[in-house]
């Protein structure tokens, strides 16, 4: 997990050769005028999907989500997003299966530790980090930039 300003992503391009074309569409794009739903920059290889929310959790609300086949990057754009998180490694109660279709699966473990991005911040997650987003209070508008791994 890497936690940072969002105008720092470029200097993450060695993590996956798409982060340089994300770093470039983010560069350009004013993410608080686009409205909720999904915008493709490499067809399914990146994408952002915006969502405004105030229906966010409490944390014990919050359950644990992993993914396979993509690397998540959760920007905040307005208000306060809190995330739960733990090493994938250390998830051992799993709530089924993975969904392959949409690439989640839920588990009921505890995070080990809790932060909170502030607008213009974002948090990585690789496939082996999982994280409990949504947590806190008010509304939250985010843009969520799925990475094929």
């Amino acid at each position: 997990m890497i936690i940072d300003s969002a105008d720092n992503l470029a200097l993450y391009a060695e993590l996956n050769p798409r982060f340089a074309r994300v770093a470039d569409y983010l560069a350009t794009a004013n993410l608080d005028t686009l409205s909720h739903g999904k915008y493709p920059i490499d067809g399914e290889r990146i994408f952002i999907s915006v969502m405004e929310n105030g229906s966010l959790k409490k944390a014990g609300d919050a359950p644990l989500e992993a993914h396979r086949s993509y690397i998540d990057i959760q920007i905040v754009i307005r208000g306060r997003e809190s995330y739960g998180w733990r090493a994938l490694a250390q998830c051992l109660a799993p709530r089924g299966e993975m969904d392959r279709e949409r690439d989640i699966l839920f588990y009921d473990d505890e995070p080990a530790l809790w932060f909170t991005l502030e607008p213009g911040s974002m948090a990585i997650f690789l496939p082996g980090d999982a994280h409990a987003p949504m947590v806190g209070e008010g509304i939250v508008k985010k843009a969520i930039v799925k990475v094929l791994v």
